[in-house]
């Protein structure tokens, strides 16, 4: 079958013909300024509200957004507006709209009812967009009134030849659009615009996307499609990637490759997003090819704007006639915040926009309801204030109900026998998330908002087998959360890591373990192998025992991370055993379901080893981490001007 978005009969998203008539903009035409703005990582946050807390925010949300827009849309003569991706995920109303209410053809999911509204030129397509499924993702585009495009993800045909592979949403759209020059003269103005999305997304959702639709790297998509828009007539090509920039990357095809996007002839000005940062700031000082004070990648003005509506992000062309052509003489670059920052506190420079927070009404109102229905109750605190620097109990319940379930599931089967492990990170655990972005849950009722809370993503479980040998280095992939301490110093040294994303620490359930900072890493950030002689996981047992390296066991994890995300050894899809129906939250409110009142203590089945030495080691969690009941290992140290909240953790012997 062929699953071509062509054949779905949605107009705004058929592949068209692009037209290919030239300029008619005047030889005598005076500059023109070109304004570009930029949305991105939206994950479903139309409105400034926590459905996890249940209370409003000043830091994020869409209708927020939406008044920077329209400011800034007033100061410009000529201006264009576009979404980079990761929109249907991400909060509670995303998971109410995919797995509760559903969405039909011909329905407006409530993001679009939003964007409708503030007049979006074109957009782009995240890796999140395909968590829910082809089919969703569908349902839920033909409710733009704008197009879409993605260019390096192609329709499955069945055949060997790469050639006459069908992007499966069209890759690239021509604008045109009249614009006034500075002269105050009507010009006509093309503009390309060229998506790309993560070439992970086959690892990241395979379940959903293997065998219907292929995929390509960016940058060799950009080459050989950019030379297409420009013979098409485009006068200025806009590329948009949901792709952020790194300087080294794992084999395979990379994930971070807008700097190296940058160099494609053709390409004028670059939105990108996905790694949920803000470019131009100090985050990227010393950046191979970055001006931070121009806004520039390899000379390309390039912008990302932070995540769930933090910042719009604009860029300013200069666009000046040369011949029969225009060409981008200067750029600016900026990123416009929602809030400021004053210690611990979002104060808000901007309010919501009242038609926003009407047109998503409804679905907001029927999302807290549903986010509020009761599952059980828990007989202890769960908080993830000090999920990345011991046994934490929000990581506990997850594990302990895929353990539960995947015992079910092996059941009758011929891995029953086996031993079931659990495999499961903090995912709020501060980190980009913000000071505020941790788990904190009282003892007492849990409802649908708090698993929520709990597992934050829309995983579906999945089984693995491994030895234990294969165990020990998942693992050690974890432990590249972790800086290596030097026992000789008595400065304070940084235990976490900043770049190494929580999501990708796993704590593994059913063996026991100590991490041995003290010792280099073994595998990097990316999952790349940096020293194969490097062991940081120590003390490795089961059942009191050390693990046999040839001992078959059953790991219940998602398939993020069984399909490959994250790069960990042997976990590359081939391993799995089991692709379960459920979502790894529907498991959680089943377990707690059945269970009725649960206490979820960390079991404490890891922990660092000891270090020789009088060692000062530090870490950052939120400031609220001094009144939870599990704080008192640790020693305050001071509140930082990011929000954070600096703890000294003991581990000298």
């Amino acid at each position: 079958m062929n699953h071509s978005i062509s054949g779905t009969g949605i107009k705004a998203l058929l592949f068209v013909p692009l037209l290919t008539c030239g300029l008619t903009a005047s030889a005598l035409a005076a500059d023109l300024q070109l304004r570009l703005m930029q949305t991105t990582d939206l994950h479903m946050h139309a409105l400034n509200f926590d459905y996890y807390k249940n209370t409003e925010v000043d830091d994020f949300g869409l209708a927020r957004t939406a008044t920077l827009i329209r400011d800034a849309r007033a100061e410009a003569r000529n201006s264009l507006l576009f979404d980079n991706g990761d929109l249907l995920q991400g909060n509670p109303m995303g998971d109410y709209m995919a797995r509760s209410r559903g969405l039909s053809y011909g329905e407006v999911h409530p993001m679009f009812k939003a964007m409708n509204l503030l007049g979006y030129d074109a957009a782009n397509i995240g890796n999140h967009e395909f968590n829910y499924g082809l089919e969703f993702l569908l349902k839920s585009l033909s409710g733009a009134n704008f197009p879409y495009v993605l260019s390096n993800v192609f329709a499955v045909d069945g055949d060997e030849d790469p050639s006459n592979d069908r992007s499966y949403i069209q890759p690239y759209v021509m604008l045109d659009r009249r614009v006034m020059d500075d002269d105050g003269q009507w010009q006509d103005l093309k503009v390309g615009v060229i998506g790309f999305t993560p070439p992970q997304i086959m690892s990241w959702d395979k379940g959903h996307l293997e065998g219907r639709v292929t995929v390509r790297g960016i940058v060799d998509t950009a080459e050989a499609l950019v030379p297409e828009i420009r013979e098409a007539g485009a006068d200025v090509v806009v590329a948009i990637a949901h792709s952020g920039i790194a300087t080294s990357h794992p084999d395979g095809l990379k994930e971070n490759a807008t700097a190296e996007l940058s160099q494609v002839d053709g390409i004028d000005a670059i939105l990108f997003g996905h790694a949920h940062s803000v470019f131009p700031s100090d985050a990227y000082e010393g950046f191979p090819g970055a001006d931070l004070e121009k806004g520039t990648l390899n000379g390309v003005p390039a912008v990302m704007p932070g995540f769930w509506g933090s910042h719009l992000g604009i860029i300013d062309l200069t666009l000046t006639q040369e011949g029969d052509a225009w060409t981008v003489s200067d750029s600016a670059v900026e990123n416009r915040a929602i809030f400021r920052r004053e210690g611990r506190d979002s104060i808000p420079v901007v309010g919501s926009q009242q038609d926003i927070v009407d047109a998503v009404a409804d679905e907001h109102e029927a999302t807290i309801e549903w986010v509020g229905q009761a599952v059980g109750s828990i007989a202890s605190p769960i908080n993830s204030f000090f999920a990345l620097v011991q046994d934490d109990p929000s990581i506990q319940i997850v594990n302990n109900a895929q353990a539960w379930y995947g015992k079910q599931v092996i059941e009758g089967t011929e891995y029953e026998g086996l031993p079931v492990l659990s495999a499961g990170a903090p995912f709020k655990a501060g980190g980009r998330g913000g000071p505020d972005y941790f788990t904190d849950l009282p003892a007492g009722e849990i409802a649908i908002r708090n698993v929520a809370d709990l597992y934050i993503y829309p995983n579906t479980a999945r089984l693995v087998k491994l030895d234990g040998a294969q165990v020990h280095e998942w693992l050690e992939r974890s432990a590249a959360q972790f800086n290596q301490i030097d026992p000789s110093s008595t400065e304070p040294q940084e235990l976490i890591s900043e770049t190494h994303p929580s999501y990708n620490f796993d704590v593994i359930d059913g063996v026991s373990y100590q991490i041995d900072v003290a010792q280099p890493a073994r595998y990097g950030d990316k999952g790349e192998l940096l020293d194969e002689t490097a062991r940081r996981i120590i003390n490795l047992t089961f059942n009191g025992e050390p693990i046999d390296p040839d001992q078959e066991f059953v790991v219940v994890t998602n398939n993020y991370r069984a399909g490959g995300g994250g790069n960990f050894p042997a976990l590359d899809g081939s391993t799995i055993i089991v692709e379960a129906p459920q979502t790894n939250r529907q498991v959680l409110v089943d377990y707690i379901l059945a269970s009725g009142e649960l206490d979820p203590k960390a079991d404490g089945n890891w922990r660092f080893a000891p270090i020789n030495g009088d060692v000062q080691v530090q870490f950052q969690t939120s400031p609220a981490a001094a009144e939870a009941d599990n704080a008192q290992r640790f020693e305050y140290i001071d509140t930082l001007d990011s929000g954070f909240a600096s703890y000294r953790i003991p581990l000298s012997e």
